[in-house]
């Protein structure tokens, strides 16, 4: 029998949870490595999923506090979809998905797990990935730490933000 370890999900297991909104712009100190912020725009950011889906799941987010897609400001909802391109862009490039799974879950019912932040994941797929794990074990089988995914994208992250205006 082979050990399948994806260390990081105990935290969110355990029911460790950060006491400030992930998204908001003081982060509680922490630094942009430390939340895994790749970009920050004017009005939203680019991070890396700390409990993904798949390698390189990554939230766009207004800085701005907001639930709900009507409170969202015509400027805000602009950069936003800039951002989930860019993102999209960066993985084609550096990881070569498939496909994507790009979408918002607006309140606790549809699967908010920040339901007062609104945030869109962005989420590579590739041909073939899912396996008998996730549906008998509800078990996702994540082949690379998230931080060493982060430090593969970020440069490219910073790279696109010195040629765009977003």
């Amino acid at each position: 029998m082979q050990n399948l370890w994806a260390p990081w999900r105990i935290e969110y297991i355990m029911g460790k949870r950060e006491s400030y909104c992930i998204f908001c712009p003081e982060g509680d100190g922490q630094s942009d490595e430390e939340r895994l912020i790749l970009h920050r725009g004017r009005l939203c950011m680019i991070m890396m999923n700390k409990f993904p889906y798949t390698n390189g799941h990554l939230l766009v987010a207004p800085w701005r506090h907001v639930a709900r897609l009507e409170e969202l400001q015509e400027d805000e909802m602009l950069e936003l979809m800039q951002l989930v391109r860019l993102c999209t862009l960066v993985l084609k490039r550096v990881m070569r998905p498939d496909g994507f799974n790009v979408g918002l879950n607006l309140g606790a019912v549809a699967g908010a797990g920040v339901e007062d932040h609104l945030h869109f994941h962005v989420v590579p797929r590739w041909q073939g990935d899912t396996n008998f794990i996730a549906v008998f074990a509800d078990v996702r089988s994540i082949p690379e730490h998230f931080k060493q995914t982060y430090s593969k994208l970020l440069p490219h992250f910073k790279k696109e933000s010195a040629h765009e205006d977003v």
